[in-house]
């Protein structure tokens, strides 16, 4: 959980793993599509301030790591945030009048894990397209090598070497091995109404160990399968043997949420504007903020926000997946493409509505915030010109047109985080197009 955190708060960096060139390879590749380029430059930071034993490091203030990075703190905080939740590295932190921190750093998982994991695997292609994902299995891919016609002659350790008298052995503990950290997820899968609802005389007593309970913990959470379909799931991949083939678990669920999709894969509807197409940081001003808010804000929490009670429907959920599968719209372009359809079409999410608009967002190559924000501007100029020419003295005609026509109203900030003085200003930002 995190805690207020200040330039002065001091850290020290604890490196917990052995760190390779191989594996800073596939934090580029593999961990910088899903994480951004912040998170991956403040982990290659923290190894940087390793001193040459590369165990720990000195006491450094978050000062340094601002000025090193040239970053906001906030910004710090959420590329950290980043590193734990894919298992890079962990947090400590002892709280008195200076904040006292610990970074352990973590390896990452190998090619083989990550590309088979059930979670970032999955995150991967979605972020970076079929075509980047093939190239990275093709560099990582093993070549096949036809041995049946060699023989294997490799020697034993006991046929080159002699068994001589020495000293007395003593173990040795506390020594750096490479040590990776599995993601930690919310515990929400019911095991207990899964396991009570197989027979036993199905399952082995060891077929729900820790490793198949994570499994299930990560398919139930990329696939947002609930405890009931989930026990379907489970009971379908149950082998002769009375185990679950995790293989096959996977492949049901997967199946299943292509069945529940028309086909399509999930995409994290809970992702951020990627880190290399955010604004630069500096500008105070309130469209700036208003930009801040749909680059740091998920699609999921954004269209969350405007419900007063309850969440997005799963067809809501699905359009925003189309949106970031299909026309391969980022994360805070879907944001400003929500508040413009929930303003101009009578808080309705139309899929044919919003198909229209992302089409020519997507013809246009929309990227940024601030692109899709503009190209709403000049729709509306646009219309509201045409609207002025073709007015009417009779009320109800102008007032037909002009109920049809696309306006930018801009976004609110969240109410918590601003005065009532500032929401008038963000208010006032964009009367013209009201």
């Amino acid at each position: 959980m995190s805690s207020t955190i200040l330039p002065a708060d001091t850290y020290i960096v604890v490196n917990k793993t052995i760190i390779t060139e191989t594996d800073k390879k596939i934090v580029t590749t593999l961990y910088q599509p899903i994480i951004g380029n912040t998170a991956v430059s403040l982990y290659f930071t923290l190894i940087d301030d390793l001193l040459k034993r590369e165990i720990m490091s000195n006491e450094e203030t978050h000062h340094h790591l601002m000025s090193t990075m040239q970053i906001k703190l906030e910004n710090l905080v959420i590329a950290r945030e980043k590193l734990e939740a894919v298992g890079l590295l962990k947090t400590y932190v002892k709280k008195e009048d200076v904040n006292n921190y610990v970074y352990v750093l973590y390896s990452p998982m190998t090619a083989q894990e990550f590309l088979n994991h059930p979670i970032l695997n999955v995150v991967l292609y979605n972020n970076i397209g079929k075509k980047e994902y093939d190239k990275i299995i093709n560099y990582y891919k093993v070549p096949k090598i036809n041995l049946k016609d060699y023989e294997d002659i490799t020697a034993n350790f006991n046929s080159v070497f002699s068994s001589v008298r020495g000293n007395i052995f003593n173990e040795n503990d506390n020594i750096i091995d490479k040590n990776s950290r599995t993601l930690s997820l919310d515990k929400k899968v019911d095991f207990n109404l899964i396991i009570s609802s197989i027979p036993k005389s199905m399952v082995h007593e060891k077929c729900f160990n820790d490793e198949v309970k994570h499994l299930i913990e990560s398919l139930a959470y990329i696939y947002t399968i609930d405890d009931l379909n989930m026990q379907m799931l489970v009971r379908n991949s149950i082998n002769e043997k009375g185990m679950i083939d995790k293989n096959e678990l996977r492949i049901n669920c997967r199946n299943f949420y292509q069945f529940e999709n028309s086909g399509s894969l999930p995409t994290l509807v809970y992702t951020k504007q990627p880190d290399y197409l955010k604004s630069p940081q500096g500008d105070n001003s309130n469209r700036a903020k208003l930009i801040y808010t749909f680059e740091n804000t998920t699609p999921f929490d954004y269209l969350s926000s405007k419900y007063k009670n309850g969440e997005p429907s799963q067809r809501e959920l699905k359009i925003i997946e189309d949106l970031m599968i299909n026309y391969k719209m980022k994360p805070g372009v879907v944001n400003v493409l929500i508040s413009y359809v929930l303003k101009v079409n009578n808080q309705k999410f139309n899929k044919n509505y919003v198909d229209a608009i992302a089409s020519q967002w997507s013809r246009l190559n929309i990227e940024t915030v601030e692109e899709a924000m503009k190209i709403a501007e000049k729709e509306h100029n646009k219309m509201k010109k045409l609207v002025d020419k073709t007015k009417t003295p009779t009320k109800t005609n102008t007032d037909k047109k002009v109920e049809n026509l696309p306006e930018w109203f801009g976004v609110e900030l969240d109410k918590g985080q601003i005065s009532k003085e500032q929401q008038e200003e963000l208010d006032n930002l964009f009367k013209e197009f009201n």
